[in-house]
């Protein structure tokens, strides 16, 4: 979310005059979001040619709904998944219907924009606009001398064939799913690794939230993207059965990331449903696709929006163990049938996913 709102800000500023108001990790949050309403009519004073004002997530939106002042002005809101589903009778039955005194919602996929919909959103203010992804991401490493060096530097075995997943261990993402389910029916000449923010033992924070009741322990930690899955992770990577085949790398540079996706044999996406939590898009999917990658990902939430299927990667039922083993498996098998996938997937998604094509899209619906 904070890499779109960037591109989406900067990319703006070469098509119209904008005014930011960001949140930049500079103060108390709190303060920032209680000083909201006062700093909005600031600079629209200061600014009276402003027409239209965006609110990049539906907390932002939240926080905006009562005020006054500004009710004149074009009011748009970004809907990125989570800030629609959370798992909260309040905010679903009595605050986002009143968003649709908003003038347009912009979902980042089609399954947000169906869930928003669902919930009491105006279909008629609602449109779908994908996010995109950083070309420079795609350009190739030119020494295979670069991918040996990364590889050894994280003590990666050089013999085994990677399938690499990347993100935060939210139950979601369906990493600890992938292991207990799919691992053990993979080749054995398969490893592992997961890419992210990542504790090999549990934080403070962490153990205090183990006090707190269980629904609203989850509430918690879906409300500050917390690593809900990151304790079955832990156990799963300590059990003798998947020691030699699974290993996680924690957060790693941007550069030794996209070395060990090109050194891949696949980039893994195992999304799983969890109620009240959705991938609003999955842009880790076409980052890993531009990196040259051959992606296999879930068929579910918006992960359809930014991988198609036989075109920039391959999507398979989610926890479906045995789909996912026996074409994962395939690709040992039959190497040659998916060599010529990675180009023709990479091209594809160089074509069609582009942060500047999301923020022509931006421009002309706020245009409108």
């Amino acid at each position: 979310m904070e890499k779109q709102s960037f591109e989406l800000v900067t990319g703006m500023e070469g098509y119209c005059r904008v005014h930011r108001l960001v949140y930049e990790g500079k103060g108390s949050r709190f303060m920032f979001f209680l000083t909201l309403r006062r700093n909005i009519l600031r600079i629209c004073k200061a600014h009276p040619g402003i027409t239209v004002i965006h609110f990049n997530d539906a907390l932002l939106a939240t926080c905006c709904l009562y005020h006054k002042g500004y009710e004149h002005l074009k009011r748009t809101v970004t809907l990125h998944g989570l800030d629609v589903v959370f798992p909260s009778d309040i905010y679903r039955k009595r605050v986002l219907p009143k968003f649709n005194r908003f003038d347009l919602f912009i979902a980042v996929s089609r399954a947000t924009a169906n869930r928003a919909i669902a919930l009491g959103i105006d279909p008629r203010k609602t449109i779908v606009i994908h996010n995109g992804v950083d070309e420079e991401r795609g350009e190739a490493i030119q020494h295979s001398k670069t991918s040996q060096q990364v590889l050894e530097r994280y003590g990666i075995p050089a013999d085994r064939h990677l399938l690499v997943a990347v993100g935060r261990a939210v139950k979601r993402k369906g990493f600890s799913w992938f292991i207990r389910e799919v691992v053990p029916s993979l080749d054995p000449r398969f490893f592992v690794l997961l890419i992210g923010p990542f504790d090999n033992r549990p934080s403070l924070f962490e153990r205090i939230l183990l006090l707190v009741p269980g629904k609203l322990r989850e509430r918690i930690m879906l409300f500050l993207g917390f690593g809900s899955d990151a304790a079955m992770i832990r156990s799963l990577l300590n059990n003798a059965d998947f020691t030699t085949s699974v290993r996680h790398l924690g957060r790693l540079p941007s550069g030794d990331k996209k070395v060990i996706l090109q050194a891949s044999e696949a980039f893994i996406m195992p999304n799983i449903h969890i109620d009240g939590d959705m991938e609003g898009f999955g842009l880790v999917c076409i980052e890993a696709a531009l990196a040259g990658a051959l992606v296999f990902a879930a068929d579910m939430d918006g992960i359809p929006d930014a991988i198609q299927h036989g075109k920039n990667g391959f999507l398979l039922p989610s926890q479906d163990a045995n789909a996912w083993a026996t074409k994962l498996n395939e690709i040992l098998t039959n190497k040659g049938k998916f060599e010529g996938n990675r180009q023709a997937f990479r091209q594809f998604t160089a074509a069609n996913y582009s942060w500047d094509k999301m923020v022509r899209a931006y421009y002309s619906a706020f245009a409108k």
